[in-house]
């Protein structure tokens, strides 16, 4: 009874700790990888790749560099780069 209990702890504490980490990442720039929902996952200049809560990701596609700032998403202008 007692795994059952520091299973389903460690489970939960994973899950707010991911959760925690999306929502307070201050600023991404670089290229969309892959668009999940509402998550994007962007690859910046070094090659680090970051998930990240969007509130606009219908209007970004994968592909495009962006900078993602308190949740909303910027594109870049093409002749630009990161």
């Amino acid at each position: 009874m007692k795994m059952k209990a520091l299973i389903a702890l460690v489970v939960a504490m994973v899950f707010t700790l991911g959760v925690v980490g999306l929502s307070f990442a201050a600023e991404v720039k670089g290229t969309v990888t892959r668009i999940d929902g509402s998550k994007v996952t962007i690859k910046d200049a070094a090659g680090k790749e970051s998930t990240v809560a969007v509130k606009n990701a219908k209007e970004i596609k994968v592909g495009e560099m962006v900078t993602v700032k308190d949740g909303t998403a910027q594109k870049k202008a093409a002749s630009g780069g990161y």
